[in-house]
């Protein structure tokens, strides 16, 4: 871990030098005071040299001057390396993120995210930039300091340095101690982000269900953790600096003694015992530094072990002979498939499907059955357990996973906008689109006619997460990114779950003319019969298994099929009528319902 932290030094070292030199500097003019006073007590005013006495003064005030224009050096520049160094940890894990699978998401939330991109990379900043210089500088001081004072009374000097160890003894048994209490604080002020992440983003729904004092009784589950942390954090801290302070303090009551009992025996001047006196904390100062820096020292490195968390998680990788591919003509083949997220039972369980290139397929079945899986998998976010996904003959597995997705075009249920200008939002689906190419695809999502009724029109700010659009216009939105992007493959995933009657006329109508022009491969996850009436085939999918694959009449002819589809008995009836008018046979369960159907219509007419 130590040489990977190091590695962070290496772009600034010049700066750091510097930084170290600064403040060697300020540590030697720290030596001149105890030693200027040793010579007067010693020296110049036994012999009344008075000038020597002002000249002596006079140096000190200058050297003084000049520690504080290298205190002002190391403030500023040395906290400026450690901020550069945060900035460097905080790109290289934003891009780590960036390369991470979705099941990294799925088990890691925002807020603790959030936490480490933070507050966990400044504390590592705080340690980058005083680490070195509160180790370094203090070793330097130490051996500095003890050879001077050798220099006035060894025996003196060996009582302290003898006293050293013990100190260093009991501040790394109190360490580790507090290292685990602030490891957990940390983990407490992750579940404190989670919770305001997750309850600011959905202030609309609590306002709606007027449930603010149940989001309060939440976040108050959180702050008590973050308050019982810290108070084992803060325990363990005052158990550390009280009994570090009081083996100090002893040390002081040494001195005095033994340096008594040597002036009593003359074994030291009373000049010499009070250059020592005074000259002490130039050994104890630096011991005491090293102490106090063992708080900063703990929260940087538990800084620095959850950065490598995720820094270490394993991101996306390609196989070694993985195929960058321009254009996919989008035929799908699945082959015997069977994926479960985590150690949880298999979503969907040895599946088989042929998706024939520029068809438009319906996806339809109960929640949870396997639909949404199947759509992951495709662009690979996932990697299957066992089984096959071929796009045009070809392994996914041996297609590069920026290639392939580059030919895929995702609609979801719950779209995210940024909180930039709809023309950048829709850019987003191919960032070198031309202004031209984004009218088009809006005109083509239905979308651009109310965006020239806004004052700014494609420069309209559409708020966080959309905020400011309706559903359906937030849906149309994505849809003209998707069409931009001009994917050989879309997939709808309820993509008009959100929409009135007339928006998902229009989506249908969007989605036939993407076919239809383009040749597009579609595949359309919905609850809506009338929209998967559309499609060219219709594939129903229950407890991870393809229960029905064909025509929508051949597989709406199906009793069981379309009672747990949800049609209603008129659209129930007519399908089937239209069914037989096409010659094709009806089992008998469904003609015993079409005569019940017509029984219940009459009634209900």
């Amino acid at each position: 871990m130590l040489k990977r932290f190091i590695a962070y030094y290496k772009p600034h070292k010049k700066m750091f030098a510097l930084d170290m030199l600064a403040s060697l500097f300020i540590s030697l003019i720290g030596m001149v005071y105890p030693i200027v006073t040793n010579q007067m007590l010693n020296d110049l005013i036994p012999n009344r040299l008075y000038k020597q006495i002002v000249i002596a003064g006079a140096v000190v005030l200058v050297l003084y001057i000049l520690r504080m224009l290298l205190r002002y050096f190391v403030q500023y520049y040395g906290h400026l390396v450690g901020v550069k160094m945060q900035k460097q940890m905080r790109s290289d894990l934003f891009a780590h993120l960036e390369k991470l699978p979705y099941s990294f998401f799925d088990n890691h939330e925002t807020g603790s995210i959030m936490t480490r991109l933070t507050s966990d990379l400044f504390e590592v900043s705080e340690l980058a930039h005083h680490g070195p210089e509160n180790i370094i500088l203090s070793v330097i001081s130490i051996v500095l300091s003890f050879s001077y004072l050798a220099t006035i009374n060894i025996w003196l000097t060996i009582i302290i340095f003898v006293c050293a160890p013990i100190l260093c003894f009991v501040a790394s048994l109190m360490r580790k101690k507090m290292r685990a209490a602030f490891k957990e604080s940390r983990a407490a002020v992750a579940e404190i982000n989670d919770a305001l992440e997750s309850s600011i983003s959905g202030i609309r729904v609590t306002k709606a269900f007027t449930n603010s004092d149940k989001e309060e009784e939440k976040f108050e589950v959180g702050n008590t953790m973050f308050v019982n942390a810290r108070n084992k954090a803060y325990k363990a801290m005052g158990i550390f600096h009280s009994t570090t302070t009081f083996v100090t303090d002893i040390f002081n009551v040494i001195v005095l003694l033994a340096g008594g009992i040597f002036l009593y025996n003359e074994q030291i001047v009373f000049a010499d015992y009070s250059a020592f006196i005074v000259s002490t904390n130039l050994f104890l100062g630096p011991v005491t530094t090293l102490i106090n820096f063992m708080e900063q020292y703990q929260n940087g490195v538990t800084g620095f072990e959850r950065f490598l968390e995720i820094i270490d998680a394993v991101p996306e990788k390609d196989d070694e002979d993985a195929e960058d591919v321009d254009k996919l003509e989008g035929h799908i083949e699945f082959k015997n498939v069977t994926y479960g997220y985590d150690d949880e039972s298999d979503v969907l369980d040895n599946v088989s499907l042929n998706i024939e290139k520029g068809k438009t397929y319906a996806l339809v079945g109960p929640s949870g059955g396997g639909k949404t899986t199947i759509c992951h998998l495709i662009p690979h976010f996932y990697n299957i357990e066992q089984g096959e996904i071929f796009l045009d003959g070809k392994e996914i597995h041996k297609i590069t996973m920026e290639s392939l997705r580059r030919n895929i075009g995702i609609v979801q249920q719950d779209v995210y906008l940024f909180n930039s200008s709809i023309k950048e939002n829709i850019l987003y689906g191919r960032l070198d689109a031309t202004d031209e190419e984004v009218y088009e695809a809006a005109k083509r999502a239905n979308i651009h006619d109310y965006v020239m009724t806004l004052e700014n029109g494609y420069d309209t700010v559409v708020g966080e997460r959309g905020v400011k659009l309706s559903g359906g216009q937030k849906q149309r939105i994505a849809i003209a990114g998707i069409i931009a992007l001009r994917p050989d493959v879309i997939i709808f995933d309820e993509s008009t779950a959100m929409l009135d009657p007339k928006g998902r006329a229009d989506v249908l109508d969007t989605i036939e003319k993407l076919n239809r022009e383009y040749g597009t491969t579609i595949l359309h996850i919905t609850h809506y019969m009338e929209e998967a009436i559309r499609a060219d085939r219709v594939i129903v999918i229950d407890g991870g298994k393809i229960k029905l694959d064909g025509t929508p009449r051949e597989v709406f002819t199906h009793v069981e099929t379309v009672k747990a589809a949800g049609l209603d008995v008129p659209q129930i009836t007519e399908l089937m009528l239209e069914a037989r008018r096409d010659g094709i046979d009806l089992p008998a369960d469904a003609l015993d319902y079409m005569e019940g159907a017509d029984a219940v219509e009459k009634l209900l007419k």
